[in-house]
């Protein structure tokens, strides 16, 4: 909302970006990607585990594909 000017307008994207989002993620999915990409930031070795294996990859790479998808149809 911050980011797109606090408006009803925006309000509705938002909105409509979360359930596309939801659609096409499941929800355990969307928990594990985001655990990735937050533990991610931690740096060194304990952070090269959630950044660089194959499920933290796999998880973050679905979760972008799916916000990409988000902001095709809603922005």
């Amino acid at each position: 909302m911050k980011a797109n000017g606090e408006t009803r307008g925006a309000l509705e994207s938002c909105s409509c970006s979360i359930d596309v989002i939801a659609s096409i993620v499941p929800y355990e999915r969307y928990e594990a990607a985001e655990t990735f990409r937050s533990l991610g930031l931690m740096t060194g070795e304990g952070g090269a585990l959630f950044r660089q294996s194959a499920p933290a990859k796999s998880a973050i790479a679905e979760l972008r594909r799916a916000q990409a998808e988000a902001d095709v149809r809603c922005f």
